[in-house]
């Protein structure tokens, strides 16, 4: 066997500037793979720069719940919205966890997903989401399963490498839930995937030992390593605490030396599309 690694890069279209930069760790970088927010005011023209400068980049759907607005109607998806018809930030949306409706849920992913096909002319490679909301609770896992056997797209996995780094990205009241039924539903629609997913290069960690440490640890198989590259601008200073960290993690991704360190080890850059 071969080591595949698949270098996706999170929140495309989040701003013009993170996506003009994901673009950049793509052509200039190690990105294989990125995936849109297909919320966001600028995702369909994002969307057609990324078609058109990177025809290689693997192109998936970050699905959302806790940023910007909903494609759907506010009124059609109330117990997902805010009085002003704005998505609840991260925490208020895990305070009211447990009035969420599904139902609302599926029809807003849908139109996301919806979306993307209009704007690509295809269905996306894969399905991960903001937050890693889709994981919070059984229901929600389970309506990316049935979105991603529908499609025909493989899904990123629930849990992290390693047994110190299982649960991170997912909160901790959650844990206990996510252990139980994450498993069992994995088990029971058996998505595609990596087959294993690295989210350790992040904030303090986004490093390049950081990062060669991952390389080295790779053995024969499938991966996944998730990034947040990407320019700053003041649409993402005002909406999100990770924004100067974008630019450090471009600077190490596009970095010439890093895809010698990847050759040297002989491992294979892809996409979601080669699973």
């Amino acid at each position: 066997m071969s080591i595949r690694l698949i270098v996706n890069a999170d929140d495309y279209a989040r701003t013009p500037e993170v996506a003009r930069g994901i673009r950049q760790a793509h052509r200039r970088g190690i990105v294989t793979s990125t995936t849109a927010m297909m919320n966001m005011p600028g995702a369909g023209q994002d969307l057609h720069l990324a078609l058109g400068e990177c025809p290689r980049l693997g192109l998936g759907v970050h699905l959302v719940l806790t940023s910007g607005r909903p494609l759907s109607s506010p009124s059609r998806v109330p117990s997902l919205v805010d009085g002003d018809g704005n998505f609840r930030p991260l925490e208020r949306f895990l305070a009211g966890l447990d009035s969420v409706r599904v139902g609302e849920v599926e029809a807003e992913w849908r139109a996301q997903v919806g979306r993307f096909h209009a704007v690509a002319d295809r269905l996306p490679d894969h399905l991960d989401s903001h937050h890693h909301s889709s994981y919070f609770t059984e229901d929600l896992f389970r309506l990316m399963l049935v979105l991603a056997r529908e499609y025909g797209c493989p899904i990123r996995l629930a849990f992290a490498q390693g047994s110190q780094a299982g649960m991170i990205g997912l909160p901790a009241e959650l844990g206990g839930a996510i252990a139980e039924f994450a498993p069992r539903l994995t088990a029971e629609f058996r998505p595609r995937g990596p087959d294993a997913f690295y989210p350790s290069f992040y904030d303090e960690q986004a490093t390049r030992p950081e990062l060669i440490g991952i390389l080295d640890r790779l053995p024969e198989g499938t991966f996944e390593l998730m990034c947040h590259p990407g320019y700053v601008d003041a649409a993402l200073l005002a909406g999100s605490v990770y924004a100067r960290q974008r630019e450090a993690e471009l600077g190490i991704l596009t970095d010439p030396s890093l895809k010698e360190e990847v050759q040297a080890r002989g491992i294979q850059l892809i996409s979601f599309q080669e699973l």
